[in-house]
């Protein structure tokens, strides 16, 4: 991994500029890509973004950016996006500061900013390198995401296809998706979520792998697939299903015949369930029937304690006595058997008695 610390003025960054919303934002004499197409849009506030020209109008020090270096000669701005563009922006006459626009400075005071010296570290090296070594760097200004920092390695025109369609206010994927997932498309929330569904969570693997094809037709077609597949198998929406890992649940029950109608009345019942804790997990425990995902309520301190005394500390199943640090609470009759999480239902088992139960 090569990593070398220049120093780049403002000047040579503004020029060849050019922002344009839907094929992205370069500058560096046509060189450097600071916003790739369909990458996150600008998201500073007035107040940051005005923060970034006094600090260059005063000659302090900005926090160093990052640049990824390409095979071609060219460069992505990997950390400063928003700094960059500010600069820019401002140059360009495109805001003011207190009703004082780049033009309206006095030649000084234009050839200070134009001077001014951005320390940038140019980084070059393979795929697995650069992202190892992106991973554990103190990112400064706004925090990249770990799929934004994927994105930086693995630039290509597949995921700039892809980008197209799951990575900009209101593109496609947010169109047909919104209600299933969660954050947000312009920091690469969505594009992650399809990646990862697609790939069974491989999501490095998969886009090393795509990143020189032409297009993401795949990952789209997949998507859409995943889609329609929930509006077929839960078709009556609750917001619990925001978030729910459902590509994970089509990826494995797809070519499986599923009764949504009964599925719904399971659905029903577990949702006015007061010891299923975590409503969400229900999507994915009518598939599986594994009970990890409901978060069943666990008995209380009182509970326990109560139960405790009651039983002198002896462990009905070995019929030894323990301290009640080495016991466990269990739901005499099961939850999945119509148990329920009340005193009544409480036994404690030793750590060892409840292991071999729950293994059963």
């Amino acid at each position: 991994m090569k990593i070398e610390l220049k120093e780049i003025s403002i000047r040579e960054v503004v020029n060849g500029y050019v922002n344009n919303n839907e094929e992205g934002v370069v500058g560096y004499n046509g060189k450097l890509n600071i916003r790739p197409k369909y990458q996150r849009e600008f998201i500073y506030k007035d107040k940051q973004r005005d923060a970034v020209i006094e600090t260059t109008r005063k000659d302090f020090p900005l926090n160093v950016m990052y640049w990824v270096k390409n095979e071609d000669d060219t460069f992505e701005v990997l950390d400063g996006q928003q700094r960059t563009i500010s600069l820019c922006e401002y140059i360009e006459g495109n805001f003011s500061i207190d009703f004082q626009y780049f033009h309206n400075l006095e030649d000084t005071e234009k050839e200070q900013i134009l001077d001014y010296k951005l320390m940038i570290y140019f980084c070059e090296g393979n795929d697995k390198e650069k992202l190892d070594w992106f991973k554990i760097i103190n990112i400064a200004g706004e925090k990249l995401t770990d799929q934004e920092l994927r994105n930086a390695i693995y630039t290509g025109t597949w995921l700039t296809d892809a980008k197209r369609h799951f990575s900009k206010s209101g593109c496609p994927a947010h169109s047909i998706a919104s209600d299933y997932l969660k954050g947000s498309p312009i920091r690469q929330d969505y594009l992650e979520t399809a990646i990862k569904w697609i790939s069974n969570e491989n999501i490095e693997d998969y886009m090393s792998k795509h990143q020189h094809e032409p297009n993401a037709n795949e990952l789209w077609l997949y998507f859409q697939s995943v889609v329609n597949w929930i509006k077929a198998v839960f078709p009556e929406y609750r917001k619990e299903m925001k978030g729910v890992p459902f590509g994970i649940l089509y990826n494995e029950f797809k070519n499986k015949k599923i009764n949504s109608k009964k599925l719904e009345e399971e659905i029903t019942k577990l949702m006015q369930d007061e010891d299923v804790s975590k409503k969400s997990g229900i999507y994915e425990y009518v598939l599986t029937k594994n009970e990890k995902y409901l978060n069943i309520r666990a008995f209380t301190d009182k509970q326990k304690r109560e139960t405790y005394e009651k039983q002198k500390g002896i462990c009905p199943k070995c019929e030894d006595h323990f301290g009640i640090e080495e016991m466990e609470a269990d739901h005499i009759t099961p939850w999945h058997e119509g148990g329920k999480t009340v005193s009544e239902n409480c036994q404690m088992l030793c750590k060892e008695c409840n292991r071999r139960k729950s293994g059963k």
